[in-house]
């Protein structure tokens, strides 16, 4: 079947300031700005990626139109939409987001048995950082 040569998948999430967003991504998380449609942070979109993860950012809106202030209605159904990537040691993945400034709440055990903890990144997106226990 020629859908089975299908080959990764590279979310978009639509973001308010692309220099914060990146500033999370890249400085915090770890990704690399494998592509952008510009030089340095200020663009209108960028192809994240670390490891084996692709991640696409794009601004919310072109720059004569960027309101000075995130639209709240806008963002409240960001939390629709949860990335979950995966990490073999969620307690020290924890006390390193914490020493970064992230508020976080206590890594839990999830209802299907992994140890997750959740984090919202700068657009109000739900990233779970998860891994099964033993």
């Amino acid at each position: 079947m020629i859908t089975k040569q299908i080959q990764g998948v590279a979310p978009l999430l639509q973001v308010f300031d692309m220099p914060v967003a990146i500033g999370f991504y890249r400085d915090v998380l770890g990704f690399e700005v494998a592509q952008a449609s510009g030089e340095g942070d200020d663009v209108d979109w960028v192809l994240l990626k670390l490891n084996s993860i692709e991640l696409m950012l794009n601004t919310a809106y072109e720059k004569p139109d960027r309101p000075s202030e995130p639209d709240e209605q806008r963002i409240a159904a960001h939390t629709d939409t949860s990335l979950y990537l995966g990490h073999p040691d969620i307690d020290k993945l924890y006390s390193y987001l914490l020493s970064r400034g992230m508020h976080l709440k206590e890594p839990q055990i999830t209802g299907y048995g992994w140890k997750a903890i959740y984090l919202l990144d700068p657009d109000g997106y739900l990233l779970c950082f998860h891994w099964p226990t033993e």
